[in-house]
């Protein structure tokens, strides 16, 4: 494979070039009231998400030129340097701290977050252990128990920030990359019991967890507190009906709804353009998805097919979480909308993995 067999996926390529740009004026539209107060210049949040989409598109095309059979020979090192990074945060001084979580480092006057490259990084990652090691992938120890054990090592340091969000997507992405690798079910029922009873003494480690499961269970017995923002997701999204209020007549980001450039950003959308408006999100990701899926299944080789699936499956999973929690059906998360929030390391790794994504499609089975 010393050339490209075809085109690229122009679907998908057009298909995140749409979300980019719906991206891009939602985050204007849901910011610049805040932008205005707090620094004067309405542009301020749509700038720095400019600057983030335009590297993040350069790195894109950048990574579509590399075959992706290249990331195979340094997924040790790439791992390696992630993890380093994770640690790195953790020291006090040098990670900062947002939102009760250290998990930022600065660069300048940005900042990028570790967690977010870890993702890929482990996709990668195993990608490579269950193609190299697929003869043994029935077996509980090379097989299961070995990954799991890493992909979990990792959730810990997370947890460590803490960054519960980001690691259930980890988690998720690279459980479901095991799954259809072909591992037996039994194991997963196993994983299941641990899980649940790990899920449950995490809640009940941290009191804020708590608080976050009886706000979401009933937000009005704390409606100024833990139940606020989920409260005020709902004011944005029911007013909007089936049209919309309209473009950038949205009340809630009058500093009612906390900064909604970011994980809110879809309640924004709801009130803005209603019902029809938030379907063709979901529309255009449920398209994205499609095309991810039918890049995995005709990948040439099982590493282009894994890598296909862990990219698209991770994209999917914060898409299902992210929206989950603005319409309330879970509890907050912390999870970005890809694509479409406002935020650097998130925009631009979802960009670079697109990237990767792209060069598989070019090597297929058709």
């Amino acid at each position: 494979m010393n050339e490209q067999k075809r085109l690229p996926d122009l679907t998908l390529l057009l298909l995140v070039m749409l979300l980019l740009i719906v991206g891009l004026i939602m985050v204007y539209s849901s910011s610049h009231v805040w932008a205005t107060y707090k620094y004067g210049d309405a542009f301020f949040f749509v700038k720095r998400q400019l600057l983030f989409a335009g590297v993040g598109v350069i790195g894109m095309f950048v990574i579509y030129l590399i075959p992706y059979q290249v990331w195979k020979k340094y997924v040790k090192v790439i791992l390696v340097l992630c993890l380093l990074l994770l640690l790195l945060v953790l020291i006090p001084g040098i990670g900062i701290v947002r939102g009760g979580a250290q998990s930022w480092i600065g660069v300048g006057a940005f900042s990028i977050q570790p967690s977010e490259f870890m993702k890929l990084g482990l996709i990668l990652y195993l990608a490579s252990y269950l193609t190299t090691h697929q003869k043994y992938i029935t077996t509980f120890g090379r097989g299961f128990f070995l990954p799991i054990s890493i992909i979990f090592i990792v959730f810990a340091i997370i947890m460590l920030q803490p960054d519960f969000g980001t690691g259930v997507v980890l988690v998720g992405t690279c459980v479901l990359m095991i799954f259809i690798a072909g591992t037996r079910l039994s194991y997963f029922i196993f994983l299941g019991i641990i899980g649940t009873i790990g899920f449950i003494l995490l809640i009940l480690s941290a009191p804020y967890r708590i608080s976050r499961i009886t706000s979401y269970l009933n937000p009005w017995d704390d409606p100024l507190g833990d139940g606020f923002q989920i409260i005020q997701s709902l004011y944005a999204i029911g007013p909007g009906k089936l049209m919309g209020v309209g473009f950038g007549n949205s009340l809630q980001k009058f500093f009612y709804l906390p900064e909604p450039q970011t994980d809110f950003i879809f309640a924004i959308i709801g009130e803005e353009f209603g019902f029809i408006g938030a379907s063709i999100v979901i529309i255009l990701f449920l398209l994205l998805c499609w095309r991810g899926i039918l890049i995995a299944i005709e990948a040439l080789d099982s590493f282009g097919r894994y890598v296909a699936f862990g990219i698209i499956t991770m994209i999917t999973i914060q898409v299902m979480i992210n929206i989950s929690v603005v319409i309330g059906l879970i509890p907050v998360t912390g999870i970005t909308l890809p694509f479409l929030s406002y935020g650097g390391s998130s925009l631009t790794l979802t960009l670079c993995s697109i990237g990767v994504l792209l060069n598989i499609s070019t090597y297929t089975k058709n």
